[in-house]
């Protein structure tokens, strides 16, 4: 039920790319204040974001799964109370119903029809 965790193929591209500019010039400035450091901030930057939102995934599968044993929780409960109150007015009383449940007088019986086998 986890999360699909996200990588960036971008990312990966850009990190190679500065790896080869490195090798020209460490301190390479083309203009127009394109520089290898700028580069490295922006790719150190797309990294932070990827690190944050891979954990926040993480923190979200924890939650949900803490979400989904509660609500089991609850809904034991709430059967546990129902089965309390029926036992103590009965399952065919009017507390019952306003407890929720359905009165044994009010259930439907299903009817079944035989087959009619050909002679």
């Amino acid at each position: 039920m986890a999360r699909q965790k996200r990588n960036s193929r971008i990312l990966g591209r850009a990190e190679v790319r500065l790896a080869s500019i490195k090798s020209i010039s460490p301190t390479l400035d083309v203009g127009e204040g394109l520089t290898v450091n700028d580069y490295t901030e922006k790719i150190e930057s797309l990294r932070q974001f990827l690190e944050l939102y891979n954990t926040t995934l993480s923190t979200i599968d924890v939650l949900l799964t803490q979400i989904v044993e509660n609500e089991q929780d609850l809904a034991d409960y709430s059967e546990k109370i129902l089965r309390g109150i029926a036992y103590k007015y009965g399952n065919n009383s009017h507390e019952y119903q306003m407890a929720g449940g359905t009165r044994k007088s009010d259930r439907k019986r299903t009817v079944r029809q035989s087959a009619v086998l050909p002679k």
